[in-house]
């Protein structure tokens, strides 16, 4: 058997399981196949004499297929009629049908609602049990990083409480909060924090002069009385927050959350190399 005939039947052996993984990524049947097709296109244009587990190197490489179409997919500019519906498995296919029953509809709906890279971290780690030191590079961010992707994915799907999604509204909310901080109005402040906010900041934020951690309204007011000169409303990871950018680069990211439109947390990150895994959206003002 010639090596390529030998590549060929181990991708084929490989191929109703990178469909699985791709059908809980995207939930699209011809997205999957797409993404599938893409994969072959890659490997078999690859020297595979140095993958080990190849059905290991083909599932993060449909992992990183199925991420860029889901990043295309939240940035079109032209938004389909309505939010996108994953696709029911066509039933007259014995295994898809199986892949179906296995998902779940009510399942897939709900991981429409996550970011793309949380929803990698999630489905690898958690249906197909890839360690996060694997999923890391995919999404790339830190292993913890990663492991908090999978986390704030896995309280969604387990119906917990999430923060606020409403991005013009809690875009607003953190516009005046910033307002009242460079004026230094502490009552305007107040209004828009809730009342137990707990400021926590990285070990970089505090060796800037930040204090780990600070609770309450009026102590976190106080802090930020005066402050934010430099700061401006900005999308991290997807999220409403806040970036502080000092000579034209990007020094703290604040990530925000929110609960009955208040402002009730805020994570300073400071550390270089944690920022940089980080994806930060500058919002004009």
């Amino acid at each position: 058997m010639t090596e390529e005939n030998l590549l060929t039947r181990q991708f084929e052996a490989s191929r109703d399981h990178l469909r699985a993984v791709a059908y809980r990524m995207l939930g699209s049947r011809a997205e999957v196949e797409d993404a599938v097709q893409e994969a072959w296109l890659r490997v078999s244009r690859y020297d595979m004499s140095d993958v080990a587990n190849l059905r290991g190197w083909l599932t993060t490489v449909v992992a990183r297929i199925c991420l860029d179409m889901l990043r295309a997919r939240k940035s079109r500019k032209e938004e389909p009629m309505g939010p996108h519906v994953p696709e029911p498995v066509d039933e007259t296919r014995e295994r898809e049908a199986e892949m179906a029953d296995s998902v779940g509809a009510a399942l897939l709906v709900v991981l429409e609602t996550l970011q793309p890279a949380e929803r990698l971290a999630f489905v690898l780690h958690d249906m197909f049990a890839v360690p996060f030191d694997e999923i890391a590079p995919i999404v790339g961010r830190s292993v913890d990083a990663s492991r908090q992707l999978a986390s704030r994915a896995r309280r969604r799907v387990q119906g917990a409480p999430v923060p606020e999604t409403d991005l013009p509204r809690q875009r607003g909310i953190v516009d005046a909060f910033l307002k009242a901080s460079r004026e230094g109005d502490f009552e305007g402040l107040l209004a828009v924090l809730d009342p137990d906010v707990v400021f926590r900041a990285d070990q970089a934020a505090v060796r800037l002069g930040s204090l780990p951690e600070i609770r309450g309204a009026d102590a976190v007011a106080q802090t930020f009385k005066g402050r934010a000169q430099a700061a401006q409303a900005a999308l991290v990871d997807g999220e409403m927050g806040v970036a502080v950018v000092l000579g034209g680069q990007l020094r703290i990211a604040l990530r925000v959350s929110f609960r009955d439109g208040r402002i009730a947390g805020i994570d300073a990150m400071a550390d270089a190399e944690r920022i940089a895994t980080l994806d930060v959206e500058m919002l004009e003002r």
